[in-house]
């Protein structure tokens, strides 16, 4: 009987160069799912769940351009209940509408996922002035309501604020102003409707203006 070396029982087996824990095998697995969807998806805080991209600003209760999904990598049933919370230092436990979805086939899509809650104007002071920051953002917590539950997030999600993002101010003003020109003005000849008007001088006279009074020089 041919016998394979390490398989008698007597000395040691060879290693298993294929077993793989569960989170290499996870890892493994959200390498290729992000390569498959480049800038759609992002990791969370767990190896086992990853989600849609949330644009860096958004105004408040305004549909999301794309629809906000969580992508199960491990074994999730479906009818699973998964919600998000958005919360931060300033404003803990932001307003949303929609934010609960039912999981199918390792994916909860949320339907119109809105955040109505502003994400703060985060405010800081220097020695010298108090100067506005670019403004806070929101760490989102996807919650699974499976057995035992799975807890997610997702660091500076999305800032939320009234009016969301727009042009930079100089750029509008730039756009909007029109600047007049100060200084010597050039004479017109030839305009009556210009009360700084001068005369044509073959006219043989000349107008000019003094405080109060109009002279001419003949």
């Amino acid at each position: 009987m041919r016998m394979h070396p390490g398989t008698d029982g007597e000395g040691p087996s060879p290693p298993d160069y294929h077993a793989l824990t569960a989170e290499a095998l996870a890892e493994r697995t959200l390498d290729g799912l992000l390569a498959e969807h480049p800038g759609e998806l992002v990791r969370t805080g767990s190896p086992h769940l990853v989600c849609t991209v949330l644009p860096p600003h958004w105004r408040s209760n305004k549909t999301l351009p794309v629809a906000f999904k969580v992508v199960a990598l491990g074994e999730v049933l479906d009818g699973t209940l998964v919600t998000v919370r958005a919360g931060n230092d300033e404003n803990f436990c932001g307003e949303l509408r929609n934010c609960t979805a039912v999981m199918k086939n390792q994916v909860a899509k949320f339907n119109d996922l809105r955040f109505v809650g502003r994400s703060g104007r985060g405010e800081r002071e220097r020695a010298e002035r108090t100067e506005k920051c670019r403004g806070k953002s929101f760490t989102l917590t996807i919650i699974i309501n499976s057995s035992p539950p799975q807890v997610a997030t997702y660091a500076k999600a999305i800032k939320v604020t009234v009016d969301g993002p727009r042009e930079p101010r100089s750029k509008t003003r730039h756009q909007q102003f029109h600047p007049f020109h100060f200084g010597p003005r050039p004479f017109h000849f030839g305009n009556p409707l210009d009360p700084q008007r001068v005369a044509d001088p073959m006219m043989g006279s000349l107008l000019f203006k003094l405080p109060g009074k109009h002279c001419h020089l003949v």
